[in-house]
C-alpha cells in the first residue's frame, strides 16, 4: 500500500478533542453553546462529545475505506493505491488521536498493531486472487492474534476501563463483519456485501462511544466532567451517523454507476435504506404520510446526482448542466425553509454556503474519479465525509436549542464491552432513531411545504 501524506490534520488534545480539521458547521458558531443553560446534558458540544465525534469519524471511515479497499483489491482496479492510501491516511489519523491522549509513545503502539490488521485483511484478499486457502487462513489466523493484541493494549491504556475479554469480542464483531462484506463481494451476493458495510459503519460508532467513554472517565478533569452519552450528545451523533453515511454511500454508487458495475443497484439500494432510515424516523412521530412525503423529497436530491452520472456516462453536457442547476435550486429552497423551520437558528445563507460545499465535494470526487485523477478523488470523500460531522453538529445544537425540554435527563449507561457487540449495537440505534426522531420536527415545515410545490 502507498503511503501518503495525510491532508486530514486531528487536532486533538488532552484538554479539549474538537472534531477533525475540514469538517464545517457553517452557520452554527453562535449557537454553540446555546443550548447549555447551566444544564451539561443540553451541551450537543461539549469536550466530552467532540472526542466522541472524532472518534465516530475516524472509526467508521476506517471502516468505510477498509471495505472499499477490499473491493479496489481483488478487482485489481486502477484506483487501488490510493484507496488503500486513504485508508492508511486514517490509521494515521487514528492513531494521532490517541497519542494525543496516551502521548506519542502510545500513539505509535497502537499504530503498529491497528495497521498491522489492515496488513492482514490485504493479505486475505491477495490470497483470495490467488485462491490460496492456506495463505486465507493465515491472514484469518493473524487476524485473531491481532485481537488479543489489541485488546491488550486498550485494557492497559484505559486502565481496566476496557475489558481484554470483551474487546476480543467486539473485535470479532468488526473483523467478520468486514470480512463478510468481502467475501460476499467475491461471491456475487452484493445484497450482503452492502448489508454488512452498514452493519460495519454501525458498529464504530459503538467502538467510538466506548472509547471516548473510557478516556472521559479516565481523565474527568481533562474533559471538564462532561459525558459523552447525554442525550444531545446521542443526538449529534445519530445525526453524524445518518449524514456522513449518506455522503459514503453517493459517492460510492455514484462509481458504480458510472462504471456499469455488476453491483451498482446493491450500492444504490443500501443508499436508498438510508434514505428509508431517515423516513422511519418521521413516520415513528408523524406518522405515514409524513414519512412518505419525506423520502419523496429526500430522494428527489439524490435523484439528481443520479442525474449528472447518467449525463456523464452520456457525455451530455446540457444533461449535465441541467443536473447541476437543479442541486443549486435544491439548497437554495433548503435553506431557505431550514431556516423558517429552525426559527433561524440556521440561517439560510451559512446553510446554503455549507450545501454547497456538500454538492461540490461529491462532485468532486464523482469527476476526478471518472477523469482517473484517483489523487483528488480521495481527498475529495475524505473531505465529504468529515464535512457531514460539522452539518450533524450545527443541525444538532439547533435541535437542542429549539427543543431544550426533549433533552433533559442524565446519560444512560454507558456499554460495559467498550467495543460493542450486535445487541449493544441494535439497543443503542434504537436510542438514536428516538431522538432522531425529534431533529423531524425542525424539518417538517421544509419538507412539506416543497412536497405541495412539487405536486402543483
Amino acid at each position: 500500500m502507498k503511503m501518503k501524506k495525510s491532508f486530514l490534520a486531528v487536532p486533538l488534545s488532552a484538554a479539549l478533542l474538537i472534531p477533525a480539521a475540514g469538517v464545517s458547521a457553517h452557520g452554527h458558531e453562535d449557537h454553540s453553546k446555546m443550548a447549555s443553560s447551566g444544564n451539561m446534558s443540553l451541551d450537543v458540544s461539549s469536550p466530552a462529545s467532540d472526542l466522541r465525534a472524532t472518534l465516530d469519524q475516524l472509526l467508521s471511515e476506517h471502516a468505510y475505506l477498509a471495505v472499499v479497499a477490499m473491493q479496489k483489491g481483488i478487482d485489481g482496479a486502477d484506483d487501488f493505491d490510493q484507496a488503500a492510501g486513504a485508508l492508511n491516511q486514517n490509521a494515521d489519523d487514528l492513531s494521532a488521536a490517541v497519542g494525543s491522549v496516551y502521548g506519542d509513545e502510545g500513539g505509535e503502539a497502537f499504530k503498529e498493531i491497528w495497521k498491522s490488521h489492515i496488513g492482514y485483511f490485504v493479505d486475505y484478499v491477495k490470497a483470495t486472487g490467488a485462491e490460496d486457502e492456506e495463505a486465507k487462513q493465515k491472514a484469518l489466523d493473524d487476524l485473531d492474534s491481532y485481537r488479543v493484541e489489541q485488546a491488550a493494549f486498550l485494557d492497559k491504556a484505559t486502565e481496566g476501563r476496557l475489558k481484554a475479554a470483551d474487546l476480543e469480542g467486539g473485535l470479532k464483531v468488526h473483523v467478520t463483519q468486514l470480512l463478510t462484506s468481502f467475501d460476499s463481494y467475491v461471491a456475487g451476493d452484493y445484497d450482503a456485501t452492502y448489508s454488512n458495510l452498514r452493519k460495519a459503519i454501525e458498529h464504530m460508532y459503538m467502538v467510538g462511544e466506548g472509547l471516548s467513554g473510557a478516556i472521559v472517565d479516565q481523565y474527568p478533569d481533562k474533559f471538564e466532567n462532561t459525558k459523552v452519552n447525554t442525550p444531545a450528545a446521542d443526538l449529534r451523533a445519530g445525526l453524524n451517523h445518518n449524514f456522513s453515511e449518506h455522503a459514503a454511500l453517493a459517492i460510492l454508487a455514484m462509481q458504480k454507476g458510472i462504471e456499469g458495475a455488476k453491483d451498482f443497484d446493491a450500492a444504490a439500494g443500501a443508499l436508498s435504506e438510508n434514505t428509508d432510515d431517515l423516513t422511519a424516523s418521521i413516520g415513528s412521530v408523524y406518522g405515514s404520510d409524513a414519512a412518505k412525503e419525506f423520502k419523496k423529497i429526500w430522494s428527489s436530491h439524490i435523484g439528481y446526482f443520479v442525474d449528472y452520472v447518467k449525463a456523464t456516462g452520456a457525455e451530455d453536457e446540457d444533461a449535465r448542466d441541467m443536473a447541476v442547476k437543479e442541486l443549486d435550486e435544491y439548497r437554495v429552497e433548503q435553506a431557505a425553509f431550514l431556516d423558517a423551520a429552525t426559527e433561524g437558528r440556521l440561517k439560510s445563507k451559512d446553510l446554503e454556503e455549507g450545501l454547497k460545499m456538500h454538492v461540490d465535494q461529491l462532485l468532486l470526487a464523482f469527476n476526478s474519479y471518472n477523469e482517473k485523477d484517483y489523487d483528488k478523488t480521495y481527498p475529495a470523500i475524505r473531505e465529504a465525509y468529515g464535512h457531514m460531522y460539522g452539518v450533524g453538529e450545527g443541525t444538532a445544537t439547533a435541535i437542542v436549542d429549539q427543543f431544550p425540554d426533549k433533552f433533559q435527563g442524565t446519560p444512560a449507561s454507558m456499554p460495559n464491552t467498550g467495543l460493542g457487540g450486535a445487541a449493544e449495537t441494535q439497543s443503542s440505534a434504537g436510542i438514536l432513531w428516538s431522538l432522531f426522531g425529534i431533529a423531524a420536527a425542525s424539518l417538517l415545515g421544509f419538507f412539506a411545504i416543497r412536497g405541495r410545490r412539487e405536486q402543483q
